[in-house]
């Protein structure tokens, strides 16, 4: 996936996970939206920072460096979403290009699916949505399907 990809998954995550957690549509969703959208959008970016020291899709592209983001907000009580836009770039490079990603760095293997396009396709943006609507399914199955089980993740959810 491309800069611009990234963004606008990042965005469309953030809108969406909005929603699903202050779904009722006012100035708390509203809110929500925004909480949420900003550090996901800037987590879907920093994996690419790579591109300016080290070797592209490796050296931030892996799980221990995704661990360091999903711990940094119990650490540190802050950054609470950029982890999703941290994991979201990495879905977005596994499955919607051709190369992968080394996710298990120093090991230089990348790891992808066959169902990429090239960075510079005329589908990226198709293959984007196609990606962002998919993984926004799976985080309302999360946030809801645990309440079944009487964990409820979603804070509004009744």
């Amino acid at each position: 996936m491309n800069k611009h990809g990234h963004v606008l998954n990042g965005l469309l995550l953030g809108v969406g996970v909005g929603f699903i957690l202050a779904p009722i549509g006012n100035v708390e969703t509203l809110q929500t939206i925004v909480a949420v959208a900003v550090p996901v959008t800037l987590g879907a970016l920093v994996p690419d920072i790579d591109t300016e020291f080290g070797r592209h899709r490796k050296t931030l592209h892996n799980l221990p460096v995704l661990g360091l983001f999903i711990a940094f907000p119990v650490v540190f009580g802050n950054l609470n979403y950029v982890w999703i836009g941290v994991l979201t770039h990495y879905v977005l490079d596994m499955v919607g290009s051709k190369r992968g990603i080394a996710l298990f760095y120093p090991y230089t293997q990348e790891y992808g699916f066959p169902t990429g396009v090239a960075t510079k396709s005329q589908y990226t943006n198709v293959v984007t949505l196609f990606i962002t609507a998919s993984e926004l399914l799976v985080g309302y199955a999360i946030v809801y399907g645990f309440g079944r089980y009487g964990w409820s993740l979603a804070p509004l959810a009744q």
